[in-house]
């Protein structure tokens, strides 16, 4: 050993390497366990029971062309639930929650088979704004209008009216879709500051609080994270839990620990197959079918 350090020393100059320190321990050293993962984490309180169905989906399938994007998916949702669409990109997730307010119809090459009953009645007997305001729908980025704060909210509700409302007819509706949102505490001050203004969390936020001034029955959520930090991650996840007491929530998310977190139901998706369905625990924790079991193990992804 000498040695060594005298031919290093010799390497790096007259500056000897000093000797190595041995420390003699008295007891043999106590492991701590490391922090759980985020997926690891008890999950919040569930309800006992669903309440009552709002959307439910028989035998619905989407082709774009001679594409087929969804096969044959049935499905219910549940007020006071929110259920996760899980699967690798291309599954068809984003196409089915699209389905379920009409967008996809949006697309010349789509054409849709199967029922979807919102309430018991066919969605396609609805208008189209009726169904979106019943229906609505919060995207992947946030998109904001380039208005303030207070018309982004007021805009829904304008756009509902037979005649024009005055502020002061809709300013309490602003307001308390703004505090069900989570947000009105942060702007309260300046309603009219232009929403472009507001951070990242802040935009999705106020995105939600428009979706849900008009007490839609079902809020359908497209990724709402992906292009948000950590901290307003947590914040909409919160609030997630928060609005699924008075409406139907599904969620489309790549990331499993989330659908852990946030989900009391998880559909599995691949190639457009609904693989399986169930309760979130039993579909993480001992799922069926070998094709999920492989995906919530990071098998593939």
């Amino acid at each position: 050993m000498a040695a060594a350090r005298n031919s290093l020393a010799a390497e790096h100059g007259a500056h000897e390497i000093p000797p190595v320190k041995r420390i003699v321990l008295d007891r043999a050293p106590t492991a701590v366990p490391p922090p759980a993962l985020d997926g690891d984490r008890a999950p919040r309180r569930r309800p006992a029971t669903a309440g009552p169905e709002r959307l439910r989906l028989e035998g619905v399938s989407v082709r774009y062309g001679a594409k087929a994007a969804v096969n044959d998916v049935s499905l219910s949702v549940h007020q006071g639930e929110v259920l996760a669409l899980i699967g690798p990109s291309g599954c068809g997730k984003t196409t089915l929650l699209r389905t379920l307010n009409r967008l996809t119809e949006l697309t010349p090459s789509a054409v849709r088979g199967g029922s979807i009953l919102l309430d018991g009645h066919d969605v396609h007997e609805l208008a189209d704004t009726e169904l979106r305001a019943r229906v609505s729908m919060v995207f992947q980025q946030p998109n904001p209008f380039p208005m303030s704060i207070f018309d982004n909210v007021a805009f829904a509700l304008r756009e509902q009216s037979r005649k024009r409302p005055r502020r002061q007819q809709i300013e309490p509706h602003v307001i308390d879709a703004l505090r069900r949102a989570g947000l009105y505490d942060e702007v309260r001050e300046d309603l009219n500051r232009p929403a472009l203004r507001l951070s990242g969390g802040q935009q999705q936020r106020l995105c939600i609080a428009r979706a849900i001034a008009l007490q839609p029955e079902v809020l359908l959520m497209d990724e709402p994270c992906s292009a948000l930090d950590p901290r307003s991650t947590e914040t909409i996840e919160q609030l997630i839990g928060e609005l699924r007491r008075d409406l139907a929530v599904v969620i489309v998310t790549h990331n499993l620990q989330q659908a852990h977190r946030v989900a009391d139901r998880v559909a599995f998706m691949y190639l457009g197959d609904l693989v399986e369905h169930g309760e979130v625990e039993q579909v993480f924790r001992e799922p069926r079918a070998p094709r999920t079991r492989d995906y919530v193990r990071g098998v593939f992804g």
